[in-house]
């Protein structure tokens, strides 16, 4: 099958910086679209950013100036750049993926979740 892993995830002051990753492995024969959701104790997850095979990008407005998402197609592999972090961006980070499998000759798409990472902004 496929496995999303993220890491990057942990504790940072507010103004500061962290870099998020995202790899994929497993039985790929490409992936499409791939992004980063968000989900804050007692709300309900929301898309951070995400980012197509060609490098097309689209992010929330919430955080549109400070992060940044880009890809490494070769590693399959997706960063989120968080910059000017501020408290309210607290939450567990999950990284999302459309991959694109061959199977015994035909080829479907599977949508595949991370188990996340947490990310605490606080003095």
């Amino acid at each position: 099958q496929v496995q999303l892993v993220e890491s990057g995830g942990g504790l940072v002051q507010p103004g500061g910086s962290l870099r998020l990753s995202c790899a994929a492995s497993g039985s790929i024969f490409s992936i499409n679209n791939m992004g980063w959701y968000r989900q804050a104790p007692g709300k309900e997850r929301e898309l951070v950013a995400s980012i197509t095979s060609g490098g097309s990008t689209n992010s929330a407005d919430s955080v549109k100036g400070r992060f940044t998402i880009s890809r490494d197609n070769a590693k399959n592999t997706v960063y989120l750049q968080m910059n000017s972090l501020k408290p309210e961006d607290t939450a567990v980070y999950y990284c999302k993926a459309t991959v694109l499998q061959l199977v015994e000759g035909r080829y479907r798409y599977l949508e595949v979740w991370g188990r996340g990472t947490l990310v605490t902004v606080s003095s």
